[in-house]
């Protein structure tokens, strides 16, 4: 194989693996169950959710039964506090160290890139924007289009653009819900250690290995490309 062969697919979670996000999903997510007059869940609670479709958190979340009408006001309420939150002047998702560098350094060897998040494609196009990284990505994975992780099928579109394989294809996360998305996938789940769930889970969940640092991730993909 070559380096100018898209012989490989790696994808990657959004929201803490990319970007450190947590500070607003927990805030938006307070503020839409404060303004339902149901009880907040913990901050704690709360991060651990990330990297769920919304309406799958939020249930998690909350500490009764729903309706789906108390469902939908909840869920309604967090997409908006959102999108306001975007709009001020203080918003901001930083990118994790190494990001930049390791999306560069993977196209320059014409790997295949792609994003599957449980985060919505407004969402995901705002972090691209916001940090300029159009055209690392061949595709996009988001809830609006697909179940929710760890449904496979967010890697499975991924896989059918990038016309790579299960055993080709690496998913990049920091929640068990990634590793498992890779293992329904039959794909290959390389777990983050800056994120949102620890090492443990990760490895429990069906990660293959672990990285500190995200130039790790061009060894382990260079091992198994000889």
């Amino acid at each position: 194989m070559t380096n100018s062969t898209p012989d490989i697919l790696v994808v990657f979670d959004c929201d803490g693996t990319l970007v450190d996000s947590a500070h607003n999903v927990i805030a938006c997510m307070r503020t839409a169950f404060e303004e339902t007059g149901l009880p907040v869940p913990t901050d704690l609670d709360i991060r651990r959710s990330i990297g769920l479709n919304p309406d799958v958190a939020v249930r998690h979340l909350a500490r009764e039964p729903l309706s789906d009408s108390h469902l939908e006001q909840i869920v309604t309420g967090y997409k908006t506090a959102f999108f306001h939150r975007r709009l001020r002047a203080d918003h901001h998702e930083p990118l994790f160290e190494g990001v930049r560098e390791i999306l560069e350094n993977l196209a320059s060897r014409k790997i295949a890139m792609a994003v599957a998040t449980g985060k919505s494609m407004r969402g995901v196009n705002a972090v691209i924007t916001q940090h300029g990284l159009d055209g690392y990505f061949g595709s996009l994975q988001t809830p609006d289009h697909n179940p929710g992780k760890p449904h496979p099928q967010m890697l499975e579109k991924a896989m059918a653009v990038a016309c790579t394989k299960p055993e080709q294809t690496y998913m990049i996360g920091d929640t068990s819900f990634d590793m498992m998305l890779a293992k329904n996938a039959g794909c290959r789940g390389v777990g983050v250690t800056w994120g949102y769930h620890d090492e443990a889970e990760l490895l429990e969940s069906g990660a293959e290995t672990l990285i500190n640092r995200f130039e790790e991730l061009l060894e382990i993909i260079e091992t198994h490309r000889e």
